[in-house]
């Protein structure tokens, strides 16, 4: 069902009509909250799941928001009408409970983008900025005596040994971890990240089709006020986040040296904005993927133990567990969506776990 719960209102505008899909969301309020303090006229589709959104979200008046959902036909087309350009934020994010959650994950991400794809080729609509993810290169980047190395699944047997960090075949030694680029290979290795993978792919086939224009922008681990709080599917921030709010110490899993690159929510919504320039300059039939990410190599335990600090709390607790599927160390180069987009993030690593280890989390799922 398509409903229409806002108008928007006045104010300037530079002529630019976006659609967000999933724009009551984490990530997609960010990019909404950007795009309306660049002057540009904002509609958003989301279904407001109740599995995601633990409460109804406040709407800026100056956004049309249409409930609906992607994987429906008529909704999509409602909210195409008029529109310039397409952010898909929507999608059924995190590793997932089990595999019986591989069902909705292909029905959200993948059909859902489908079918909005055929929306936008039925309207005329060229212009594409996509939210992948880092899950799609599986573990990340490695260096070995031998030079580069991509090792496969991490064993059982390894991680009930506490052996977490991938070895060298030839040496048995632990291997260097490097920076992941957007020309490595791509390796999911869980049901989230087949089909994010699925949607980029998807995207390429309907820029080839249509000449439109597609910036996938492979998001690394995304943390920030309003995160969701208490879902199986929220990422570690969160986790941790709520933890704290509760009185409880963070728990970290393995031995809390995986790596990451943390980028702050108000520099995704950047990257967003800059990707939107881009495909209104790329040439017709591309599409190109891009990491976000701060540049900045931090551990789980590094952000467990600053928002420890920041909030006052327990410290964090370190168990040496770990959950099949998840990857030992990725880590984004974001070189290319500095130097194409002109892209740069404005949040460093200790300003932003201190305001998010006190800022607002969104209601929590029931």
């Amino acid at each position: 069902m398509t409903q229409t719960t806002s108008t928007p209102g006045g104010g300037p505008s530079d002529g630019r009509h976006l659609l967000v899909t999933g724009g009551a969301g984490f990530i997609g309020g960010a990019v909404v909250e950007a795009a309306l303090a660049r002057g540009w006229r904002v509609r958003v589709l989301d279904s407001l799941r109740r599995d995601v959104h633990g409460g109804l979200p406040a709407v800026d008046p100056r956004v049309e928001f249409v409930v609906g959902d992607v994987t429906d036909p008529a909704s999509v087309a409602h909210s195409l009408r008029g529109i310039d350009v397409v952010c898909h934020q929507a999608a059924k994010v995190g590793l997932g409970v089990d595999f019986s959650d591989a069902p909705d994950y292909v029905h959200s991400n993948e059909l859902g983008t489908a079918v909005l794809l055929a929306g936008m080729a039925a309207a005329g609509i060229n212009r594409l900025v996509l939210a992948s993810s880092m899950v799609v290169y599986g573990e990340g980047s490695y260096r070995s005596a031998s030079g580069f190395a991509r090792p496969g699944p991490r064993r059982v047997a390894d991680l009930d040994a506490g052996t977490f960090d991938p070895t060298d075949a030839a040496t048995g030694e632990p291997l260097e971890p490097a920076l992941v680029g957007e020309d490595d290979p791509l390796d999911p290795r869980n049901v989230y990240a087949s089909s994010k993978l699925g949607q980029e792919y998807l995207a390429t086939a309907w820029s080839r089709s249509t000449n439109g224009r597609v910036a996938a922008l492979r998001y690394h681990n995304v943390y920030g006020p309003g995160m969701p709080q208490n879902t199986p599917y929220a990422g570690v921030a969160s986790l941790f986040r709520s933890a704290l709010q509760r009185g409880e110490a963070p728990t970290v899993f393995e031995d809390g040296r995986q790596r990451r690159d943390f980028v702050h929510v108000r520099d995704i919504a950047s990257a967003n904005l800059a990707a939107i320039d881009w495909t209104g300059t790329a040439a017709e039939g591309t599409s190109r993927p891009f990491n976000v990410g701060s540049g900045t190599v931090h551990t789980i335990g590094d952000m467990a133990e600053a928002l420890s600090a920041a909030a006052g709390g327990p410290a964090p607790v370190v168990t040496g567990e770990y959950r099949l599927g998840d990857v030992r160390h990725i880590t984004a180069s974001s070189e290319r969506l500095r130097t194409e987009l002109g892209w740069t993030p404005s949040v460093g690593f200790d300003e932003g776990m201190r305001e998010f280890a006190t800022a607002p989390l969104r209601a929590a799922v029931v």
